[in-house]
């Protein structure tokens, strides 16, 4: 360009910005970094590292954490978290111990449960045979009715059901616990959950021969009936003889036999007669 144009004053031109000349490239300022203090966390604060390591660690199972009440005192028996393992049962494990009920000669039923009694089956085959009990019971009645007298009115009978819940959640509850009481006395040490367990899974015969006795027939009732009853008193009788040894606890063992024989007789005369 030339010089002469170079002078001209341009102040007094619109939008003009004057030049800015740098003469040294911008610093920008240092700032002193002080010394860090750095502290670890967690602090030591004068203790070992292996010690304030573990002391963490443990505050999960500290009395303030959530660690689970004891279920050996009282407190546990009030605890849902307590039973949560009496659940722990999958499917293989649950038809694995309803096979066991149909062969009652082996008497190996406790060993089988020996580190996992469940109670699922308890009240799953107790509340299955409920309905069953009660469902199957109307359609016989409703059969009988029917070939005696096609004419006839007939209406479900909702008592079955209150019946059947009454003496089958009854039976399974009492019967086990009234055992187990006993054994104590006689200077045994059984398991309740063990007898509640083993007597829950000798009801699944009586679910199976309840759909056979809905024909009117008196003699295929019978016979299914006295088969269950006995199929399921001799797997009561075995699995306690087993458990408990001895010579002296025939009477118990008789007893267990017995009762179950009573139980197969009162579903067939009150529901199927």
């Amino acid at each position: 360009m030339d010089e002469s144009y170079a002078g001209l004053p341009t102040s007094h031109l619109l939008g003009s910005v004057p030049a800015v000349v740098s003469s040294a490239p911008e610093r920008k300022p240092e700032y002193a970094n002080p010394q860090a203090n750095l502290q670890i966390f967690p602090p030591n604060n004068g203790v070992d590292k292996g010690k304030s390591s573990k002391s963490y660690e443990g505050l999960g199972s500290s009395s303030g954490g959530n660690e689970e009440p004891p279920t050996n005192s009282w407190k546990g028996y009030f605890n849902i978290a307590s039973y949560t393992q009496y659940f722990d049962v999958d499917t293989d494990v649950v038809l694995d111990r309803i096979k066991s009920s149909f062969y009652p000669h082996h008497g190996d039923f406790f060993t089988k449960i020996d580190g996992n009694p469940d109670l699922y089956g308890l009240i799953w085959i107790s509340t299955t045979l409920v309905f069953v009990v009660a469902a199957f019971g109307n359609c016989a009645t409703y059969l009988m009715d029917k070939s005696s007298n096609s004419k006839t009115t007939w209406n479900f009978d909702v008592g079955y059901l209150s019946m059947a819940a009454c003496a089958i959640y009854g039976y399974t509850l009492v019967v086990p616990a009234a055992f187990f009481f006993l054994l104590q006395y006689l200077g045994s040490s059984p398991s309740l959950v063990r007898f509640w367990c083993m007597w829950g899974y000798s009801l699944f015969i009586f679910i199976c021969c309840s759909l056979l006795m809905i024909p009117p027939l008196e003699f295929v009732r019978w016979t299914v009936i006295l088969v269950a009853g006995v199929v399921s008193a001799f797997f009561v009788a075995f699995n306690i003889k087993s458990y408990i040894g001895g010579s002296d606890v025939n009477l118990v063992v008789v007893a267990s036999f017995v009762l179950q024989l009573v139980l197969a007789l009162f579903i067939k005369i009150w529901f199927f007669a």
